[in-house]
């Protein structure tokens, strides 16, 4: 049966509409706490804290037992850098405070996840936002004017600047807030990574890394004492939902293997000297080289995991400091402890967790090498 003309166009118009970049209205509209023009809002005001007193609630309750898997290192604060979670606080607050509160820097690059970028049709660029600060339960934080600095370093083409993109993504904002919470003065330089191949990664953390050296040489400041680069990823994402379940559908069997399996990437791949080998050894794990699109293992941190090690490394180098290294610190799952008992203040679930759809939550801090 033919369709009319007109039928088609429409039909046609209607796939197109429904798979358009989304626009910085419709993006703000879908926000707990749409931003305005200066300020980022808060796109998930149920899986993190909204108020002062809900943050405070979740401070408290963080340092609380039980305490995540740890593999028993214990670190200083000052670090160089860190990588963590980004999960719901009821889930995930535990390793929060574990390894964020480790950063003491005032000035601190976060490299976050860009889970949306098919939808806003990004790659191979590092995504930076235009925004004089960030809301947050504790008061705005304040975007470092090294930011600026940086993007104009860039090569061109290398940087954008997306207030929609941003908007539209969670994975940096739950981190800051306890960032901002530990230290009350903290500037923030945010950027997502969108897909992009190993060398178009290495590429862009060698650019980034140096740029960012210069900025702080002219300013006479240290990596670790001045900047910090933290750094957002989720581990393995398990269940026939996120079409990830070589162990079968679930359980506690399914739940130990893949646990075992994450320890398993932060001890042998991620761990140790921070070196490039590394670094694509991680990539080559959790990503397909020949299709980045494609999920090895579902680490919704395989973009920027890759590229803030890198960084890290890149930096210190240009720094004139020994390679870092990356000491692994816990790894909890959304399944491992209780909820934070938090709902009466409103931070909730955004998602179920059971021993059929668990997400890990990695810690590991950079220090210095020796």
């Amino acid at each position: 049966m033919a369709f009319p003309t007109s039928l088609l166009s429409l039909l046609l118009f209607v796939s197109m509409a429904a798979n358009a970049r989304p626009s910085l209205e419709e993006v703000r509209a879908d926000m707990g706490a749409p931003s305005t023009r200066e300020v980022r809002g808060q796109r998930d005001t149920v899986g993190y804290a909204a108020t002062p007193q809900a943050m405070a609630k979740v401070w408290e309750l963080s340092s609380q037992g039980p305490e995540p898997e740890s593999f028993g290192a214990k670190i200083a604060p000052g670090v160089l850098g860190v990588i963590g979670p980004h999960d719901d606080y009821i889930y995930a607050a535990r390793v929060y405070r574990e390894v964020f509160p480790l950063v003491t820097a005032k000035t601190v690059v976060v490299v976050g996840v860009f889970h949306r970028y098919r939808k806003f049709e990004a790659r191979d660029q590092l995504v930076f936002d235009s925004y004089r600060a960030w809301r947050s339960p504790d008061g705005e934080i304040a975007v470092s004017p090294l930011r600026d600095e940086l993007i104009a370093a860039l090569p061109k083409g290398m940087a954008t600047q997306d207030d929609a993109a941003h908007d539209g993504e969670h994975s940096i904002e739950g981190i800051v807030y306890f960032l901002k919470h530990a230290r009350p003065d903290v500037e923030i330089v945010p950027v997502i990574v969108p897909v992009a191949s190993f060398e178009r990664l290495s590429e862009m953390a060698s650019q980034l890394g140096s740029s960012l050296a210069e900025a702080m040489k002219k300013r006479h400041w240290q990596l670790g004492r001045d900047v910090a680069i933290v750094i957002s990823a989720d581990g393995t994402h398990y269940g026939e939902d996120f079409k990830f379940t070589p162990y079968g559908a679930g359980g506690v069997s399914a739940l130990n293997q893949a646990v075992d399996d994450d320890r398993k990437l932060m001890r042998e791949t991620l761990g140790g000297l921070v070196t490039a080998e590394k670094a694509r050894a991680f990539y080559a794990t959790v990503v397909d080289p020949a299709n980045p699109d494609q999920y090895r293992r579902t680490w919704c941190g395989r973009f920027s995991v890759t590229l803030g090690t890198l960084l890290v490394g890149e930096t210190a180098k240009r720094m004139g400091l020994a390679p870092p290294r990356t000491i692994p610190l816990a790894l909890g799952v959304s399944v491992d402890t209780p909820e934070l008992a938090a709902r009466d203040l409103g931070v909730g679930p955004t998602a179920p967790a059971n021993l059929y759809h668990f997400v890990m939550h990695p810690a590991l801090a950079f220090v210095p090498g020796s």
